[in-house]
């Protein structure tokens, strides 16, 4: 574990940490007036490899080579200034810091960190963090890179838990949740949606499963991959024959069939490695998904009602009034579709440029709306 202090004086401004992998959903941005919750765990950091926040340039202003350097492999609107490597926290670690008023930025519901860093250190005054909680937004502290160094603390550092024991531990990321608003008219209310985390991780993934499809159709296996991704991939790819086969593959689970073309596979919460076959299958295009939406595709959750008799048991779904469910199709999450395809060497393939060109400029209508949001 790790205690993080300000560069300038040492004084301590985190509670002891341990790293984690950076979540998929990191730098989502979800829907208007969302009221999204902490993006780290209490007691965890993540480092971001990548710039976050302004100064910005836009696509015409960079060198060539530039973005290549920094593994944008096709054009973006723009790319940040900032400095890489911020420490990604819970708000509810952060120690010793205050609020730098003047640097709200243009926040609608709380602060977005667009004036840069809006927390300093109460020790010396140095500005150490931008702090992140806006509506839409995904709350969290994001220490400056030069601004903090991090110290170990004492005790024993348990090592990564084992594949086996993540299965066995872990939580699934349910489907869909009940999302919260912030202000509007009526004021603060909820509606009932596809779970936000799982739009990034199918936006995530449907770039890799782009790729691995090398231009050719796919077939996910049936079930919910089917209702998250195969809509979206039969509107993206052409419908000739024959299809690459993409079925799911991890701990616990048989190894996959020799003729299996993509591997459905979790990575590690903590070190952020991919799980990786052995076998036939070695060689089959890996298509990373985070363990809580790799589980429920392990192990779906039950949709339906269980009759019972006499109280009803804590693990069986209530059917007076039947379960909430979403109110339209899935869609998978845009902004980290096309952030992810991007920075995939990949996507240099004519093909590849031609999906991302309809969706910046429109020209295919069924194909912008399988990339929704």
């Amino acid at each position: 574990m790790f205690v993080f202090l300000c560069a300038e004086c040492g004084a301590e401004l985190t509670t002891p940490l341990s790293q984690v992998a950076l979540p998929v959903h990191a730098h989502q941005s979800y829907g208007n007036g969302v009221q999204l919750p902490v993006l780290m765990r209490a007691g965890t950091f993540a480092v971001d490899p990548e710039p976050w926040g302004g100064p910005w340039r836009m696509w015409d202003e960079i060198e060539p080579g530039e973005a290549e350097a920094r593994g944008i492999h096709a054009p973006v609107r723009a790319l940040s200034d900032a400095a890489p490597g911020a420490v990604v926290i819970a708000p509810g670690d952060v120690r010793g810091t205050r609020l730098i008023p003047e640097k709200r930025g243009g926040s609608c519901c709380g602060l977005d960190g667009a004036d840069g860093p809006n927390m300093a250190c109460e020790a010396c005054d140095s500005p150490v963090a931008t702090r992140v909680d806006d509506c839409s937004l995904w709350q969290a502290v994001r220490l400056g890179s030069a601004a903090v160094h991090r110290v170990p603390v004492g005790g024993i550092h348990p090592g990564p838990l084992s594949w086996a024991e993540l299965v066995e531990t872990a939580e699934a990321t349910p489907l869909f949740e009940p999302i919260a608003t912030w202000g509007g008219l009526s004021g603060t209310g909820h509606y009932w949606s596809w779970s936000p985390r799982w739009e990034a991780a199918a936006g995530h993934a449907l770039a890799h499963l782009l790729v691995a499809s090398q231009g050719r159709p796919v077939k996910v296996p049936d079930g919910v991959a089917t209702d998250v991704f195969q809509r979206t991939l039969d509107a993206l790819l052409p419908a000739a024959a024959p299809k690459r086969r993409a079925v799911l593959a991890g701990p616990e689970l048989p190894l996959p069939d020799a003729d299996a073309d993509i591997l459905l596979v979790p990575v590690h919460p903590r070190t952020g490695r991919t799980w990786t076959p052995e076998g036939p299958t070695a060689s089959a295009h890996l298509v990373p998904l985070p363990l809580g939406v790799w589980l429920s595709l392990f192990s779906p959750p039950a949709y339906l009602p269980v009759p019972a008799s006499g109280r009803m048991p804590s693990d069986e779904l209530r059917d007076d009034p039947l379960p909430l469910l979403p109110h339209s199709p899935f869609w998978v999450d845009r902004r980290t579709f096309e952030r992810t395809l991007v920075r995939l060497p990949a996507v240099r393939s004519p093909w590849l440029r031609t999906i991302l060109e309809n969706l910046d400029h429109d020209t295919s209508p069924d194909l912008v709306q399988a990339v929704a949001r």
